[in-house]
């Protein structure tokens, strides 16, 4: 089976201008890079919160919980790489903050690249746009060697949360509940809860909540699946509690929130 292109394209356009997919805690299928170019917010990656502004670079591999709130004037661009890739890439998430002026000009010459051929009529110009993202992933792999790049040492409530994060984004359409996932994690439902929140800002509870909620949206505007069968799909009892968890969170109920995007 082959896999999707490469793709390159900016944060608004990874989003479609919807604020909640980069706003709630979830995870992709594809390896992203994505390049701060304008502006600041705060970042969740790899189980801690921290600020993210211009000039940073951004790893994330699949299966990796994040989620970004940046202001109203940021601007980023983001490559996008299916897993399986035969591009070398980083095996852990990580946040840059570039201040050399010779690597912001390299990697934005790279995007530029990137991006004029991903968009090209060209012959071969996949082949082209493959070669351009491996070698932004030289350049990142180069960062991350680089002392002032070297990973701080989690702390204990970091690693628990970025533990939790890993089960969420495996476990979250089963059903099971914040305190099923701390037994996993052979600790207490509290003390996941003060973890979670001391290195995110954000509970346990508030975590898994926000990663059901990405999913159950992404199934209302983006299939016309039953809402049973959405419901079902993520765990969920009934349709009836399902529709109760929706308006809960967005003011709204399914069928509306479908509505909405179609048109």
């Amino acid at each position: 089976m082959s896999l999707p292109s490469i793709n390159v394209t900016t944060l608004a356009q990874l989003s479609g201008s919807q604020e909640w997919r980069l706003a709630l805690a979830h995870d992709c299928a594809a390896h992203l890079v994505i390049w701060i170019t304008r502006g600041q917010g705060r970042i969740l990656l790899n189980g801690t919160r921290r600020g993210v502004g211009t000039h940073n670079a951004i790893f994330i591999p699949p299966k990796t919980l994040f989620s970004m709130e940046l202001g109203r004037q940021s601007m980023g661009l983001v490559a996008v790489i299916p897993d399986g890739t035969q591009v070398r890439l980083p095996n852990d998430p990580r946040q840059l903050r570039i201040r050399d002026g010779s690597a912001i000009s390299e990697l934005n010459a790279l995007f530029d690249a990137a991006g004029r051929e991903s968009t090209s009529a060209l012959p071969l110009a996949q082949d082209a746009l493959d070669a351009h993202i491996a070698l932004m992933s030289v350049w990142l792999r180069r960062q991350i060697t680089l002392p002032e790049h070297l990973p701080l040492k989690m702390n204990a409530a970091a690693r628990l949360s970025a533990a939790f994060g890993q089960r969420i984004t495996e476990f979250h359409h089963t059903g099971q509940s914040m305190a099923d996932h701390a037994s996993a994690l052979n600790v207490t439902p509290t003390h996941l809860t003060r973890a979670c929140k001391a290195a995110t800002g954000r509970t346990a509870a508030d975590l898994l909540t926000e990663r059901v909620l990405y999913a159950a949206r992404v199934a209302l505007v983006e299939t016309d699946a039953p809402m049973q069968d959405v419901a079902r799909h993520l765990g969920f009892g009934s349709a009836a509690y399902f529709t109760r968890f929706i308006q809960q969170h967005t003011a709204q109920t399914p069928s509306a929130l479908r509505a909405a995007a179609q048109a």
